[in-house]
C-alpha cells in the first residue's frame, strides 16, 4: 500500500514538472514574436525617412523624334570650273603598269606578311592630308571608302577575300553610332520640346591605322625578290575608358590589285611641290615609302597567330618584327658572295 503511493506522488511530481517546462517554453516564443510585431512600424518610420522627391527632368515626357537623314557620306561636289592653271584632266586617265608575271615554279622563297601603318607618325603624314577635288575627299581613308560606295571596289571581311561585305554593312562601320538631341523652346531655351535621336557623322580621321597583307617571292628566273601587295584594311582603334588602347577593330579589306587603278588617279600630297612632282598613291605603296612595322608572318608560325598573341611587350614585340624584316632581307643577301 504505501509503495503505490510513492508511485503516485512520483507520477503527479512528474506531471507538474512537465506542465512547468511547456509554460516556460511558450513563455520565451511569445517573447522571441514580440519584436516581431513592431517590426512593421520600424519599416514603415524607415520608408518615411527615405520618400525623397525625385529630382526634376525638364524633359520628362517629351515627345522623342528619329532623324532618318543619316550621317554624311564624305562626297565632294566636283568644280564646275577649271580650278588649276593648267589642264589635269589627264590624271584621270592613268593607268598602273602591269605586273610582271611570276611563275609558281620559280618562286625559289615566299612568305606572307602583315604590316600595320600608324598614320600618327611624321612619314605617313601625307596619308592624313583632308582636302577636296574632284575626285572627292583626298584623305585616303576617304577614297577606300569613296571607291567603295561608287562600287570600284569590293569590300571583303576578311583578309583571305572569301566574304564580300554589302554597302549596307560598309555603312553600318561608318555610321558613327547615335546621339540625341534636346530641342528647346526659342522663347523659353530652359523648356524642352523634343529630343531628336540622330546619327554621328563618322569622322574618316579617327582611322588612326591601315593594315597591309603582302608577299614577298624571290624569283629564282630574274633572281631577285619581289614585294607583292595583296590587301589593304582601315583599322579602327579602341580605347578603354581610361584612355588607353584596348585594340582594333579592321573595317574591311579591300584587294589591292583592283585597287591599283584607283590609286593611280588620287595623287598624293607633297609639302615641297604641289605641281607634276606629285607621286601617285599606287607609286607610293609600290616605292614603299611609309613607315610599317610587322604584326605577323607565315614562318615559324604553325599556329597562324599574331606577334602580340604570344610576345606580350609592344616593344619587344617590335623587335620581333625587325627579326622578320631582317630575316628576309638576309635571304637575299646571303645568295650571293661577294
Amino acid at each position: 500500500m504505501l509503495t503505490m503511493k510513492r508511485c503516485i506522488i512520483k507520477n503527479i511530481f512528474g506531471v507538474a514538472m512537465l506542465l512547468c517546462l511547456a509554460a516556460g517554453a511558450d513563455a520565451q516564443r511569445q517573447s522571441k514574436k514580440k519584436p516581431a510585431a513592431n517590426q512593421p512600424a520600424t519599416n514603415e518610420q524607415e520608408v518615411n525617412n527615405n520618400n525623397k522627391l525625385p529630382a526634376y527632368d525638364p524633359g520628362l515626357n517629351i515627345p522623342i523624334t528619329y532623324d532618318t537623314a543619316g550621317a554624311q557620306t564624305g562626297m565632294a561636289k566636283p568644280s564646275m570650273r577649271n580650278d588649276n592653271a593648267f589642264d589635269k584632266s589627264s590624271i584621270n586617265e592613268r593607268n598602273p603598269l602591269p605586273y610582271e608575271h611570276l611563275r609558281w615554279d620559280d618562286a625559289l622563297y615566299a612568305e606572307k606578311v602583315w604590316r600595320e601603318l600608324d598614320l600618327r607618325e611624321k612619314m605617313n603624314m601625307p596619308f592624313r592630308f583632308a582636302s577636296e577635288n574632284d575626285n572627292g575627299s583626298q584623305l585616303f581613308v576617304d577614297i577606300l571608302l569613296n571607291a567603295v560606295r561608287k562600287g570600284e571596289v569590293t569590300a571583303f571581311a576578311d583578309d583571305r577575300f572569301t566574304t564580300p561585305l554589302t554597302l549596307d554593312d560598309v555603312n553600318k562601320q561608318t555610321a558613327g553610332g547615335y546621339d540625341t538631341v534636346d530641342k528647346r523652346d526659342i522663347d523659353d531655351p530652359s523648356k524642352i520640346v523634343a529630343r531628336v535621336v540622330t546619327l554621328k557623322t563618322f569622322d574618316s580621321k579617327s582611322v588612326l591605322k591601315l593594315r597591309i597583307k603582302e608577299e614577298w617571292v624571290f624569283d629564282r628566273e630574274s633572281s631577285r625578290m619581289f614585294v607583292r601587295i595583296l590587301g589593304i584594311a582601315p583599322v579602327l582603334i579602341r580605347y578603354a575608358d581610361n584612355g588607353q588602347e584596348r585594340g582594333t577593330v579592321v573595317m574591311f579589306w579591300l584587294y589591292y590589285p583592283d585597287l591599283r587603278p584607283l590609286l593611280a588617279r588620287n595623287e598624293v600630297y607633297n609639302p615641297k611641290n604641289m605641281g607634276l612632282g606629285r607621286m601617285t598613291w599606287e607609286e607610293l605603296f609600290e616605292a614603299r615609302m611609309f613607315s610599317s612595322y610587322i604584326t605577323k608572318s607565315t614562318l615559324d608560325n604553325a599556329s597562324d597567330k599574331v606577334i602580340r598573341s604570344y610576345i606580350k611587350d609592344p616593344i619587344l614585340a617590335l623587335l620581333e618584327g625587325d627579326n622578320i624584316k631582317n630575316r628576309i632581307f638576309d635571304y637575299e643577301q646571303n645568295l650571293w658572295s661577294y
